[in-house]
């Protein structure tokens, strides 16, 4: 599928890796939806782009407000072709700590945000994906999720991410067969350790030591490689239900 002149909804795309697939896609000639849930960053960034971007403010565990997204892709460039979901949130706690148990509260704060945040998103768009007049692919959308390489190398204090993380990359198969007779490809990213917004309370010892860990190239990765990844996706029919590290060869330890 061509990135120029189609529309793609961006979930988490006001910062991090999203907004590094907002600039890179609008860059390359496609409308892009930001839907993200702060207004600031992503009016700024709608502004800055082209005018083919547009902000709308977005929960994407809340079923009207992905629905509101999609209804202003529809409405302003004529139909969806794309999600790329890059929202998520990450939290590290031990399953029995200093203070006690988990918080299951907490646990679910993830799961809801990470995995039904995702899902909801997927299969809302999905769904106005598949009225699309087909390419010559017979495609008619692409979703990319995130993942994580934590869904693989999971570490000590990261239970519900990984878990998160780790049913993003699972569904991936499953949905991409169901979704092949629609014409809807799906693909999942599952990053490394990325120079974003989660990453800002990051000490610069501890950056340097999650730098040195990355075999090569031996830094922390950045939203335009993940974007840049994003765009073979999306241009490549042939990538369809896999699950794709972007590491570095990074394999994370224990702690």
């Amino acid at each position: 599928m061509q990135i120029a002149g189609h529309t793609f909804l961006i979930t988490g795309g006001a910062s991090g890796l999203g907004a590094g697939c907002v600039r890179r896609f609008a860059a390359d000639g496609a409308n892009v939806i930001i839907a993200d849930l702060n207004e600031v960053t992503g009016t700024a960034l709608a502004s800055e782009s082209c005018p083919s971007v547009r902000f709308v403010k977005t929960d994407i565990t809340q079923t009207a407000d992905i629905q509101h997204a999609i209804e202003l892709a529809v409405q302003a460039f004529g139909s969806l072709h794309g999600l790329i979901n890059c929202a998520g949130v990450l939290h590290a706690a031990r399953v029995v700590g200093r203070e006690g148990p988990y918080d299951l509260d907490q646990f679910r704060r993830v799961i809801e945000i990470n995995l039904i945040g995702t899902f909801n998103a997927m299969r809302l768009s999905a769904s106005a994906m598949a009225g699309n007049t087909p390419n010559e692919e017979g495609e008619r959308g692409v979703v990319i999720n995130t993942s994580s390489v934590s869904a693989y190398d999971g570490q000590i204090g990261q239970a519900s991410y990984s878990a998160s993380k780790g049913a993003v990359a699972a569904m991936t198969l499953p949905v991409a067969r169901e979704l092949a007779k629609l014409g809807i490809r799906i693909v999942a990213i599952a990053p490394g350790v990325f120079d974003t917004a989660m990453m800002a309370g990051v000490s610069d010892e501890q950056r340097q030591g999650l730098s040195a860990q990355v075999p090569f190239p031996p830094r922390l990765g950045k939203p335009s490689e993940f974007a840049s990844l994003a765009c073979q996706i999306v241009e490549n029919p042939m990538l369809n239900g896999s699950v794709i590290r972007l590491d570095g060869a990074l394999r994370m330890g224990a702690k």
